[in-house]
């Protein structure tokens, strides 16, 4: 079973760190933020990858490139040329690297893939998120509810204090309130190839027409997710993730 990750946007509001690399690029402890998230669908049992890239995509490219060198012992043959790698211990990923354009929108990114995808269901989700989902509960309860999609449905923390008044007087203080109750987008999408076909360009956010006419049509099911789910957007989230990790106590570290 196939995952699509969204890897090719500008990150802007991450400026301080994409200037020189694309978002998925930006690192939590020494690796990127695409690699936890690969990580994640690796210790479900999901090593199949295609990536959509864009801004800076030859970057990702690169890493790839020398991500199993790194990994092993190897033996270079110069009279000859050959390359003999010996222990490796990188993943069993097969990652599908696709040249999505600069400019293109979140579904046309989608729509450009399409030719790698297998005609079965798939994952697809963002570059720049991370969470404890469990994804194989995620695809079970897809199954099940048979529509054309399924999301995971998330309540982000607040990111500010929230105060109980009673009379003009502060009776309890929340340090980290969880919102407003609302569930939002968390990504982490489980597909049915047909879903391609609300696409029609490069122009097309996936968040847009696409799942405003299969919310109408009511054939999409919403996963809701309680557990940890952060994004990464800015300097401070970047900061926040790099605690948690170097801490000790990253809760999207699902893995072994």
């Amino acid at each position: 079973m196939k995952t699509v990750i969204l890897a090719g946007g500008l990150g802007t509001r991450l400026s301080e760190e994409t200037a020189l690399k694309p978002k998925p690029m930006v690192e939590i402890g020494e690796m990127p933020i695409l690699w936890h998230i690969m990580k994640i669908y690796s210790s479900f049992g999901f090593n199949d990858f295609v990536i959509c890239c864009g801004y800076k995509g030859v970057a990702i490219k690169k890493f790839f490139l020398d991500y199993s060198l790194e990994k092993s012992d190897v033996t270079f043959d110069l009279s000859n040329g050959d390359v003999k790698y010996h222990q490796k211990t990188s993943e069993p990923w097969k990652v599908t690297l696709v040249d999505t354009g600069l400019e293109t929108m979140t579904g046309g990114r989608l729509k450009k893939v399409e030719k790698y995808l297998d005609d079965e269901t798939f994952f697809f989700t963002y570059g720049d998120t991370l969470t404890n989902v469990d994804l194989s509960n995620l695809l079970n309860f897809h199954k099940t509810e048979k529509k054309l999609a399924t999301v995971t449905a998330v309540q982000p923390v607040g990111r500010f204090g929230k105060f109980d008044i009673r009379e003009g007087v502060i009776r309890n203080f929340q340090e980290k309130a969880s919102g407003d109750g609302n569930w939002v987008n968390g990504g982490f999408f489980v597909l049915e190839p047909d879903v391609i076909d609300y696409i029609e360009n490069d122009s097309v956010s996936w968040e847009g027409e696409p799942l405003e006419k299969l919310s109408k049509e009511q054939n999409i099911s919403a996963y809701k997710h309680t557990g940890f789910y952060q994004p990464m957007d800015t300097l401070r989230d970047k900061l926040f993730l790099n605690d948690l990790w170097n801490s000790g106590s990253a809760p999207w570290k699902v893995w072994s």
